[in-house]
């Protein structure tokens, strides 16, 4: 007995450490945390914390089969932006917590700023809190932007007590707080933006939007690279996460859905940054596109889809005589590698000899960027045309993946990017074989390889390599 009232002392007095970032709690003391990876964050607490066990309470709803479960309460209703609702699949369900994540100056907060100024009414309030500006600086990019509103509510803080208070005077029917890494809870040690106070925030909100049927939106800040900053459980105790992404330089802006528990994350919003603010485009393809009224070399059309939605865009590739001994290869908007492969495809399968000493510039227009591989043929033309010095046909749209054999392979929703490129007037395709349905009045041309492609083009200033067969006959 005594002996094991001696162990029992020993386990209870045994010393516990906690780490000072994320809360993980354990036995012995580590140099680097196991849960946020954070080095020198663990110290000694003093004695281990008891094993409890929890005895079943009175329940707060009794449960009811599924069928007889009232929906209408998570009916959607609309943000008041178009392009955003199409993302959120029809709009904001209440009680729904959404984080939008994005890099800095990619218009996170000229967006939300606008969803909160159409979202209110007299029936529904809107509460914009930022922890980041002052309540000034957000009425002048208000007025900029024409935000205003009588029942759009705005408070500096970044106290989470401070910001529940709000909920209780305000009473809103939407929050928007930009953004949850400025928000700090005086009852949680470490600073603004740690593991342990991004988690509480946001446990607490979410909390207080389920209790009131409030919808809530979260702004996010992101890592150098481009995931959300925070604890990964964050991303899990949210019901929608959205990223919002574009190249500051391009006016082009694109919500994509990453989670979402009440509809489907394929749809993609486009939107438009200027000077007066930030406006969603029902039809973006005008911004990828060049217009001129002769065709260049080195230029082609493919149809990418953004989500479910077609997209035509312009590649241009430029070869020009290599100063050095080693050629650039330079790209904007398209993947490195998989303009290497369409280089070393030609070259080999396509007997182009004039790209492998020159140097090389691919870029897209509008600051799309193109990464799904249905885009590799029009990438091999436009490196092609640009070697020959020869444009291609106009109003042609190239679509298809390119294998390293130089087969052209089959993509998704062909029927789609053919109908896209039908109504914006192109009228010859080159796509993979069986293509389906096609649109009439557009001529459809099937290519099987990147010989059958290259055929498009004239023959007469192309450099290519010498068959060694047709040498042997010769």
């Amino acid at each position: 007995m005594a002996a094991a009232r001696t162990s029992r002392s020993s386990a209870k007095d045994r010393p516990s450490y906690r780490c000072t970032e994320c809360g993980y709690s354990t036995a012995k003391w580590l140099g680097r945390c196991p849960e946020c990876q954070a080095w020198g964050t663990v110290e000694e607490l003093g004695g281990a914390p008891a094993i409890r066990t929890t005895a079943a309470g009175r329940v707060t709803t009794a449960a009811v089969p599924i069928g007889q479960v009232d929906v209408r309460t998570a009916t959607a209703r609309s943000t008041g932006v178009d392009e955003l609702d199409r993302v959120l699949g029809g709009g904001l369900i209440p009680g729904a917590v959404v984080l939008l994540a994005g890099e800095p100056g990619v218009g996170k907060s000229t967006l939300l700023l606008d969803v909160a100024a159409k979202a209110a009414s007299d029936e529904h309030r809107t509460l914009y809190v930022t922890g980041e500006e002052s309540a000034s600086q957000v009425r002048l990019r208000a007025e900029r932007i024409k935000a205003l509103s009588d029942h759009l509510y705005l408070a500096a803080e970044t106290d989470l007590s401070a910001v529940l208070g709000h909920l209780d005077a305000v009473k809103p029917s939407l929050l928007i707080l930009d953004s949850v890494q400025t928000v700090a809870s005086p009852e949680i040690d470490g600073a603004p933006g740690g593991m342990a106070q991004v988690r509480e925030v946001a446990g607490a909100l979410i909390r207080a939007s389920k209790e009131r049927g409030m919808s809530t939106l979260l702004v996010g800040h992101v890592t150098k690279d481009g995931a959300i900053a925070g604890p990964r459980l964050l991303e899990h105790l949210v019901d929608v996460v959205l990223s919002f992404e574009g190249d500051r330089h391009a006016r082009l802006r694109l919500v994509r859905g990453v989670k979402n528990r009440y509809g489907a994350t394929d749809e993609v919003g486009c939107f438009e940054l200027h000077d007066e603010g930030i406006t969603g485009l029902a039809d973006p393809s005008g911004l990828f596109l060049t217009r001129r009224t002769e065709a260049v070399p080195g230029t082609c059309l493919t149809v990418t889809l953004e989500g479910k939605r077609p997209l035509v865009a312009e590649v241009q590739a430029l070869t020009v005589d290599s100063q050095i001994p080693s050629p650039r290869r330079t790209t904007s908007g398209l993947e490195t590698s998989r303009v290497s492969m369409m280089l070393a495809v030609l070259e080999q399968r396509g007997r182009i000899t004039a790209l492998g000493k020159r140097d090389i510039y691919t870029a897209t227009v509008g600051g799309v960027k193109l990464t799904e591989p249905a885009a590799d043929l029009a990438v091999a033309l436009a490196l092609a045309s640009a070697a020959s010095d020869v444009p291609l046909p106009k109003n042609l749209v190239a679509i298809g993946e390119v294998g390293l054999a130089g087969e052209v392979r089959r993509v998704t929703g062909v029927q789609r990017r053919l109908a896209e490129a039908y109504r914006l007037g192109f009228t010859h395709a080159l796509v993979p074989v069986d293509p389906g349905k096609v649109p009439a009045g557009m001529k459809v041309t099937e290519v099987a390889d990147m010989g059958d492609a290259l055929r498009v083009l004239p023959r007469g200033r192309t450099r290519t390599r010498q068959d060694p067969k047709e040498t042997a006959q010769g």
